[in-house]
């Protein structure tokens, strides 16, 4: 080959375009992959956020109800615990005294009702041993109901208040005190209280089943003076409740109290007896 031939040859080289180097296709990006979740991670992401169907919100509302009044009932009884921790040694035994008492009365009147059985079923004239219960029977329930009048030993209590603060709750407290503790017959300033008797407030004076009465109220009550003495002074009882209203209390025992105070028989006006 010529000189001039190798001359041309360089100059179309020149001329010519250098190979465009093409660029290979762009591989898909890939996914970052998924964080791998530990035990406790995988527990936490189920439970939260919560998902709460009905039923298990009613369910739950119940419960917080049912929690709430137990602890209202705990609060109360550390209450009752509180009182009773904070009283006297022998403010203590007057009041374990005054259970064993009211435990003696229930198993007395146990007793009683056995052998009244035994005595229906022993007796060789067993109409005349029902006469004789029933009459006693009647008896004790007119006293129960102020029928007839009666007597026994008991206790007088006497509320002297001159501030005019005693309400009929308070008195009322002290009825139910004392039936607690084994009154078997009570008067208040010459009105029989029963078993449906209510206390109200009537102006600075308190009526007894519409029976205006003034202080000083005069509590007459048979029953066992050494329980109902001490059932009025325990702590936190009636007396320390109206002593605290600024009232004077005096309880006095005594071997012969009257109840004469008497409620007319009522009879009902739908109730029969199934006997008839």
């Amino acid at each position: 080959m010529s000189d001039q031939d190798e001359t041309a040859e360089n100059r179309l080289r020149k001329e010519l375009p250098e190979e465009v180097p093409v660029a290979p296709p762009a591989e898909p990006a890939e996914e970052p992959a998924e964080p791998v979740l530990t035990g406790r991670q995988r527990l936490v992401k189920g439970l939260w956020p919560p998902r709460v169907s009905r039923a298990q919100l009613i369910v739950a509302l119940l419960l917080f109800g049912l929690g709430f009044g137990l602890a209202v009932q705990v609060a109360s009884n550390s209450d009752d615990d509180t009182a009773l921790r904070g009283a006297r040694q022998e403010d203590l035994v007057r009041i374990l005294d005054e259970l064993d008492d009211r435990t003696q009365r229930l198993e007395d009147e146990k007793q009683g009702l056995e052998k009244q059985r035994d005595e229906l079923e022993n007796s060789s004239d067993q109409a005349e041993e029902a006469r004789r219960q029933t009459i006693e029977k009647e008896r004790q329930l007119g006293i129960l109901a102020g029928t007839v009048a009666a007597q026994g030993p008991g206790i007088t209590m006497t509320i002297d208040d001159t501030k005019g603060t005693v309400e009929a709750d308070m008195l009322l407290d002290a009825v139910q005190e004392l039936r607690a503790a084994g009154a078997e017959a009570i008067q208040v300033n010459g009105v029989r209280v029963v078993a449906g008797t209510y206390l109200t407030d009537s102006g600075n004076s308190v009526s007894v089943d519409g029976n205006k009465i003034n202080a000083p109220y005069r509590f007459q009550v048979i029953g066992k003076p050494q329980d109902l003495e001490p059932a009025l002074n325990i702590p936190g009882g009636v007396v320390q409740t109206l002593e605290k209203e600024q009232a004077t209390v005096t309880v006095e025992r005594s071997d012969k109290i009257i109840v004469d105070a008497l409620r007319p028989a009522k009879q009902p006006d739908y109730a029969r007896s199934s006997s008839q």
